[in-house]
């Protein structure tokens, strides 16, 4: 009977090859309803290829699980089979994991344990107790017990320190960074973790390390997500240039790999020829050899030994040189598809060229960013009116990881848009973002904060503070993260000043006053330097000018050190100049003037060059430069006539109404669907409280700077913080 069950395997391997999956599945299920008995070996070892099969290519989680439990059941009366045990187990986890089981799978994996814990201390046993740390603190995170989580990937470095393997080692050094990172409870552990993973990389061979492709990029974008929580700008753009090489050579080797498979593909057709001269066939076969060897060399892209066990892709069929694989088998140790990794190193690009005003570079970004989301999303079945609740489940992570990717796009975009005044493609890109949110509610959630914060930064570019407060307070609301939150607040304070009456004012300081009071406390300097810009433009307004000129200094010298947001250095500046020419200081205000001027043109930042020209106009008129008002004048008027032209474009498109309305978008909660998973674990990819650095916009945009000293403030309290 062994005979017919490796025939019918074999069968099975064929149908594969040939894409018919059905039928693979149908020979392998005939050994399971046979009316013959086989050995409880052959069955446990039939239904785990189907189980595989199923992952594999489809969403049939069910009917997987189902064959993987009765394996379990008749492995518990086989004494030995370590293997196929320890198989049935990590596959019958990911599926848990799938549907989102996650008690059973964290019952599963501590039994699992147990046999690794109660088994001899081979190499291939320590493997697989790694597979099983690895998997359960996957698990762990899912539930929020980043404590454990942390535990159980310690036990996993210990057992590949143990064993030796320092490329192990260093998936589970980077794993702990990443949950460190994503709690951020204590700054010493995650400087430690940092440390860590520093040393370890270091001590890996060069060699090793150039094979070692998928923990080169997910160690360094880890570091990126550290340096950028902290506003590390200027240490950050080191590892960045490093991801972008390193992807530029990859998708080099790709395209190389693809020219190869060309060739391969033209000499088969070649060779298939039956009237070729032996001779010809001889050459042709000789080529085809060498062409498969290089195609071999190439695709060994990691230091990892062969794969033993067939790993499941879950519904997304991918060969193992897309993998960007980060620890050796049985470890399925890929963090994120290749196609989502690329896309990240594409964020990250124009994450940090959008402060630097390198537009250019940032529109090419964000379009093949976009592009490669897209592309997968389709792959996901995610075309024009599926909605979340069509998602098959085993699709809702992956499809959470790349509709996040996609919003943080389109977020940067929507910036970017902004910066430049070009509010038409501003608004398109936040209708977008609606349109994705409205789709998917529950994967998105935690974006409606964001498209909030986004529709108040539009609103207050178009001088519609009063509706700009309102949109900065309920994306506030709508948030825990104490550093988006008060960066809406400061924004909302921003926009209350730009209304100017009393009780504005007032709304202003009483937004103000608790987060100057604890902006020592936040992780990064982004909240420090915004809202020290904010304090100095309320002590401006109180007549206050020393000091008010003393904070802004101070935020001037965090957003130029750490920062590089042209938009916010030109703005500080602005408001510096206006100071020195109210204190008299003429020749520091025409310095600190033209500075804020040169960098307005270079961002095209229409609103703050009128604003710069607007006291710069005062001050020639202070100083009686008559020529210099007059040319001026005139600058400011041919911008003015500029920004007011754009102003009407937006104002008249349809969707102005729409996104300054006070009212949010209002959205169904799918309560069916549990994308507990899904939420979770986005998280872990791309809401690292990454700071998104949308430059504080001209709180002024339309008004000189007189309008700063002639406010009345008979009528507002003077407050202090």
């Amino acid at each position: 009977m062994e005979a017919v069950a490796e025939g019918l395997w074999g069968l099975a391997d064929d149908e594969e090859k040939r894409g018919e999956i059905g039928k693979a599945v149908k020979c392998l299920e005939a050994l399971c309803q046979s009316q013959v008995s086989f050995l409880p070996i052959v069955e446990v070892k039939t239904r785990l290829r189907i189980a595989t099969l199923l992952l594999k290519h489809t969403h049939n989680l069910t009917e997987a699980k189902s064959h993987l439990e009765r394996s379990q059941l008749l492995l518990k009366t086989i004494p030995s089979c370590f293997e196929l045990k320890c198989t049935t187990y990590s596959l019958l986890s990911q599926c848990y994991h799938l549907v989102g089981a996650i008690p059973p799978q964290k019952q599963i994996l501590h039994k699992a344990l147990d046999l690794t814990a109660s088994t001899f201390p081979e190499v291939s046993v320590s493997l697989w107790s790694c597979n099983f740390n690895s998997q359960l603190a996957n698990a762990l995170i899912i539930e929020g017990d980043y404590h454990s989580a942390v535990s159980s990937l310690e036990d996993g470095y210990t057992i590949a320190k143990q064993i030796n393997y320092p490329e192990l080692q260093m998936f589970f050094a980077t794993s702990v960074l990443h949950v460190q990172l994503m709690q951020w409870c204590d700054d010493n552990l995650v400087q430690s973790a940092m440390d860590r993973c520093d040393q370890l990389w270091d001590s890996i061979s060069p060699d090793k390390r150039e094979e070692c492709t998928g923990l080169l990029f997910y160690n360094e974008l880890l570091h990126i997500f550290y340096q950028l929580r902290k506003c590390d700008y200027k240490n950050a753009t080191q590892h960045v240039d490093k991801l972008d090489v390193a992807m530029k050579a990859d998708l080099q080797k790709m395209r190389e790999i693809q020219r190869l498979n060309n060739e391969l593909n033209a000499l088969n057709q070649s060779l298939s020829r039956p009237d070729l001269p032996s001779q010809d066939r001889s050459l042709l076969s000789l080529k085809l050899s060498q062409i498969q060897q290089q195609i071999t060399n190439k695709n060994k892209s990691t230091s990892f030994p062969e794969q033993s066990l067939e790993a499941a892709y879950f519904g997304n069929s991918r060969r193992s040189q897309d993998k960007l694989v980060l620890a050796p088998p049985p470890i399925d140790g890929e963090w994120l598809p290749k196609s989502a990794v690329y896309a990240l190193v594409d964020l990250m690009m124009v994450i940090f060229a959008r402060p630097r005003g390198l537009f250019k570079d940032c529109a090419r970004r964000i379009q093949s960013g976009m592009q490669t989301i897209q592309g997968e999303l389709v792959k996901l079945g995610i075309t024009d009116g599926v909605k979340e609740v069509d998602l098959q489940h085993s699709a809702i992570w992956m499809a959470g990881v790349y509709l996040m990717l996609l919003m943080q796009f389109l977020e940067n975009k929507v910036a970017v848009e902004l910066t430049r005044s070009e509010f038409v493609d501003a608004q398109e890109a936040l209708v977008q973002m609606k349109y994705w949110f409205l789709r998917f509610p529950t994967i998105l959630q935690a974006c409606e904060s964001v498209i909030e914060m986004l529709r108040g930064q539009y609103a207050h570019s178009v001088g519609c503070y009063s509706e700009a407060a309102f949109h900065f307070v309920e994306g506030a609301n709508l948030t825990e993260n104490k550093s988006m939150k008060a960066m809406c607040q400061i924004y909302a304070a921003i926009s209350y000043f730009c209304i100017g009456d009393a009780e504005s004012s007032s709304q202003a300081l009483d937004l103000i006053g608790p987060i100057y009071r604890m902006k020592d406390s936040f992780v990064g300097v982004r909240e420090q330097s915004s809202v020290l810009f904010a304090y100095g433009l309320l002590l401006m307004r109180q007549d206050e000018y020393e000091e008010s000129r003393a904070r802004l200094a101070k935020g001037l010298q965090i957003a130029h050190n750490s920062m590089a947001n042209l938009q916010l250095i030109a703005q500080y500046l602005t408001i510096l100049g206006h100071l020195a020419l109210a204190l008299h200081d003429t020749t520091q205000a025409r310095e600190i003037l033209r500075s804020a001027l040169t960098l307005a043109k270079k961002l095209n930042d229409i609103p703050t060059q009128i604003w710069v020209i607007s006291v710069l106009t005062d001050l020639y008129q202070a100083l009686g430069e008559v020529g210099n008002q007059m040319e001026n004048e005139d600058f400011r008027k041919k911008k003015s006539d500029e920004l007011q032209k754009k102003l009407l474009d937006a104002q008249s498109s349809i969707h102005h109404i729409e996104l300054i309305a006070k009212v949010r978008f209002e959205v169904k909660q799918l309560q069916e669907i549990d994308t507990k998973r899904a939420t979770a674990n986005h998280t872990t990819v791309v809401n690292l409280d990454i700071p998104e650095s949308v430059g504080l916009s001209n709180p002024l945009p339309n008004s000189s700077s007189s309008r700063l000293l002639d406010l009345d403030n008979r009528k507002r309290r003077k407050r202090r913080i």
